[in-house]
């Protein structure tokens, strides 16, 4: 990807990202993705096996997930957040306009806080995550889904050889994402506790690479970098690109691949009632002798 030259340049267009999350609303949202990790997320959030009485559903979408945490037993309010318009339909809960960068909530204000596919559009992570932990109460947990770096791997692949062919230079065309490894250790930098991050990776079959890019717009999740080109691809550059698509990835029915990794981020604000690891050189047995065979 092309960097700036600007330190400082912000990486995502907000006004871009917000209107393609409206554009996808107005046009009959593509749900299917984030129906399925609100699933996934409502599956680990059975295994917590807590009540939560006040909970946020940051990047709300059509409200689907703020109306299955309404459903659940304890929960007293949903506040439903999300940055486009119209607001979503969350229930009996309240809705409202917020960027994940942007938090318009005190702190300790919430029990719960659940996020779908919306964090990897937040381009300082890090300060997005201690914004989310200081609005959760003491022991409220964070839950949330992003994308991660293996995301459409098949597609920015193509997409570049086809650029570097036809137009002789790459523009950004695939926004930036964390891996594996990173998510957990951002979350201890954000100072939660018992922090854990997985990953899972869905794949979806398509006819052809302009079924995939109706799906992306469809989502709301097509290209909103701050750097992409105002112009788009040339009509040679995506037939090449969809040609690569098809000889490169594509099964012998003649469909394509698109791959979609999901990173699951979970970390609770610190109590005291939280375990703690026992301080360094605490042990009373030593693992050598642990690990010793013994004898039958």
């Amino acid at each position: 990807m092309n960097k700036t030259d600007d330190p400082g340049a912000p990486i995502f267009d907000r006004r871009a990202w917000r209107a393609h999350r409206e554009r996808a609303a107005r046009c009959g949202r593509v749900d299917f993705l984030h129906a399925e990790i609100a699933a996934r997320l409502l599956d680990r959030l059975d295994v917590v096996n807590r009540e939560f009485a006040v909970a946020l559903d940051l990047g709300a979408g059509d409200g689907g997930l703020s109306r299955a945490l309404a459903e659940r037993r304890g929960t007293l309010r949903v506040v439903a957040a999300e940055p486009a318009r119209p607001l979503p339909d969350g229930g009996s809960g309240q809705q409202v306009a917020a960027d994940p960068e942007f938090l318009p909530f005190r702190d300790a204000s919430f029990d719960l806080i659940a996020s779908n596919l919306v964090l990897h559009w937040t381009a300082d992570l890090p300060g997005g995550l201690i914004q989310l932990r200081r609005t959760l109460k003491p022991d409220g947990l964070l839950l949330a889904a992003m994308l991660g770096g293996a995301t459409l791997v098949e597609l920015r692949t193509v997409l570049f050889e086809a650029q570097l062919a036809e137009e002789s230079g790459v523009s950004p065309l695939v926004s930036p994402a964390i891996e594996l490894a990173d998510a957990a250790a951002l979350l201890t930098r954000a100072n939660f506790a018992l922090p854990v991050a997985d990953s899972e990776r869905l794949t979806v079959s398509y006819p052809d690479m302009l079924a995939l890019l109706r799906d992306l717009r469809g989502m709301g999740e097509t290209n909103a970098l701050a750097a992409r080109r105002r112009t788009g691809l040339r009509r040679a550059t995506l037939a090449r690109a969809a040609a690569l698509y098809a000889e490169r990835f594509g099964d012998a029915a003649g469909r394509i691949p698109a791959t979609f990794e999901i990173l699951f981020l979970r970390g609770w604000a610190p109590h005291p009632s939280q375990p703690t690891p026992l301080p360094r050189g605490s042990a009373t047995a030593r693992l050598a002798d642990a690990l010793k065979p013994r004898a039958v």
